[in-house]
């Protein structure tokens, strides 16, 4: 987007610094609250590649955020710039020191529809980047976001430029309601099925375990990347349900550790400590190219199940549901550190319909994910489509 080397602008588009047309709201509040202010946005609450703010807290919550914006302005986090957070405001409220308000200068200059598609491209985000400062929490600042150099098109084309970008990205946000909607129907089919069961359909969960174990203790000393054995740890299971082989770390540990520990298809695995206490996912076959053996790590309690009673995957979802997560809560212990035990775990009453009730739900469960996750790709590649357009449109105007 940048004017390149031994490129010149088409005729009517011309060399401009973001300062030239851009800056920096000075508006501020120093009790937000008082002056009708109900809504705060954090970093946290700025998704990576999202032009839209779809979280927020609530100021009466307490916050010490002073910055204010307003619908229409730009929102650009200044820290971690790699991270591509910027969206536009469609509400009032205050914000984080680690985000930018910008605004136009002269709207008859600068559309300021057209502002935060000239900040979703490559160009300026490289700009940002490359002029961060910091090793844990690099940062960018305003004098250097304001030398990033662009190509300003003329006001007729500013229009068809935003007409275009504005058309892509309701395609993006048509998406980002698709998938809200499935996130939601997920939730309501589960919420719904566990809710509907008959207290008959309830059994302590150690009537349906074979086997239970915590993963073994080893010196950190053993873990090598010439390793036979993956450890599947706390952190390798990103969310529920979900488990992370690619960053299980590799381990030359005692042949009968491996065994005794071994992972097997079906087992069923939950976060025993820490701030991921309780996330649950159920073992599968890893890929066939992979050959590694699986153990669970310290952190990690592994159930097996008798299939006959009940299903790993049954279980996950039942401890995701607000009754399982309840159930989850009463036995943890602990404030700072929250732990939970194998003992209590297993003395807890779960769901256990008939096996034929339990593939039932779990295969509908599954295509209502599976249309999800198409939905989240979907979504991946058309915002992909946007940074490509927003990044063809200034190049145009250079030849």
């Amino acid at each position: 987007m940048a004017n390149k080397k031994n490129q010149s602008p088409r005729p009517g588009w011309r060399p401009v610094k973001f300062g030239d047309v851009v800056q920096l709201s000075k508006a501020r509040s120093q009790d937000p609250l008082a002056d009708g202010i109900e809504r705060y946005v954090g970093l946290e609450n700025l998704e990576p590649g999202d032009l839209r703010i779809r979280s927020w807290g609530n100021v009466a919550d307490g916050v010490t955020f002073t910055s204010v914006f307003n619908p229409g302005q730009v929102l650009f986090g200044k820290r971690r710039a790699y991270q591509r957070k910027v969206a536009v405001a469609d509400f009032s409220g205050v914000c984080s020191g680690d985000i930018y308000v910008l605004e136009t200068k002269d709207p008859k200059v600068l559309l300021p529809d057209l502002l935060p598609f000239i900040c979703h491209t490559d160009d300026f985000f490289d700009h940002a980047v490359g002029t961060s400062a910091g090793s844990l929490s690099p940062r960018t600042n305003w004098t250097s976001l304001a030398d990033f150099e662009f190509v300003l098109p003329p006001p007729d084309a500013q229009v068809q430029i935003c007409e275009r970008l504005a058309s892509a990205q309701g395609a993006v946000e048509g998406l980002w309601q698709l998938v809200d909607s499935l996130n939601v129907l997920v939730k309501s089919f589960r919420e719904n099925h566990f809710a509907g069961l008959p207290s008959e359909a309830f059994f302590r969960l150690d009537c349906a375990v074979a086997e239970s174990a915590y993963g073994p203790r080893f010196p950190a000393t053993l873990y090598s990347a010439s390793g036979t054995v993956k450890t599947i740890r706390t952190t390798d299971m990103p969310e529920f349900g979900m488990l992370n082989f690619a960053t299980a770390p590799t381990a030359s540990v005692p042949e009968a550790m491996a065994i005794e520990h071994r992972l097997l298809p079906g087992d069923f695995l939950i976060s025993r400590t820490g701030f991921t206490s309780g996330r649950a996912a159920t073992f599968q076959e890893p890929p066939a190219e992979d050959g590694f053996t699986y153990i669970p790590a310290a952190f990690i309690v592994r159930l097996r199940l008798r299939a006959e009673r009940l299903l790993s995957e049954y279980l996950v979802e039942y401890v995701q549901s607000i009754a399982g997560w309840s159930g989850i809560r009463r036995i943890q212990r602990g404030t700072q550190q929250l732990n939970i035990s194998a003992s209590a775990l297993v003395r807890q009453r779960v769901p256990m319909p008939s096996p034929t009730e339990q593939k039932a739900f779990l295969a509908e469960m599954r295509s209502l994910v599976e249309a999800r996750t198409v939905s989240l790709q979907r979504l991946s590649s058309t915002r992909r489509v946007l940074v490509a357009l927003c990044n063809d449109a200034f190049v145009k105007g250079q030849r």
